[in-house]
């Protein structure tokens, strides 16, 4: 990639940019939420799909409280949310690789800082990059409670790089006022049978198979 010298730090989001998980985790708040009948796991569902990108312990406490008038007390919330984390981690570390992410990663991470900000429970997330065998490629991976633009923000303080030189890769609207917040160029990636969330002069693509020359 010779022209990578144009971006001082590229960031990724993890779900559907890099791992080709964001069915897993429809799945999982399925499985959660099954108990409670098909009007509840269809609105449930929704407000993911509407809100991907954001942690699972606002979503769940949300959807309780929203959908099943339940207002989860800590322990009630962990306990839901440790459901969600046995269905979802084994099969978020053996999935696919989003097609082109390994080939980019392989590219650019000897070249330029590689930053992971993610939705998933930083420890988890952790675990998971780990497992997968990708730790090497990044210099901090982060995910939550901390929002994406605090994370951003927080590593380019760091690290010592522009926030508006750092591009941002991410397949969700979090992912997009994320990267307006902190001012980065930002790329969305839309897989081929996934609706376009982006506003329409958004740049975008369908995997990481040809993005290097997008850089």
């Amino acid at each position: 990639m010779s022209n990578s010298s144009r971006f001082e730090a590229i960031i990724f989001d993890f779900d559907g940019v890099l791992a080709d998980s964001t069915h897993i985790k429809t799945t999982a708040f399925r499985s959660v939420y099954k108990q409670y009948g098909d009007s509840v796991v269809d609105a449930v569902v929704a407000y993911h799909a509407a809100h991907e990108g954001i942690s699972r312990v606002v979503k769940i406490k949300h959807c309780h409280k929203e959908y099943l008038g339940i207002d989860l007390d800590d322990q009630a919330l962990a306990e839901v949310v440790s459901t969600y984390q046995d269905i979802v981690e084994t099969k978020v570390i053996e999935c696919d690789w989003i097609e082109g992410a390994r080939e980019l990663l392989d590219s650019v991470y000897q070249k330029i800082p590689l930053f992971v900000a993610s939705g998933t429970p930083q420890d988890e997330l952790r675990r998971i990059v780990d497992a997968r065998g990708m730790s090497h490629y990044f210099t901090e991976t982060r995910g939550s409670p901390d929002k994406k633009d605090v994370i951003v923000r927080d590593v380019a303080i760091r690290f010592g790089f522009n926030p508006t030189n750092a591009l941002f890769l991410g397949d969700a609207m979090t992912d997009y006022h994320a990267a307006m917040a902190c001012n980065c160029p930002f790329i969305g990636v839309v897989a081929h049978d996934r609706e376009n969330p982006f506003p329409e002069n958004s740049q975008t693509v369908e995997n990481l198979l040809f993005i290097a020359e997008l850089l």
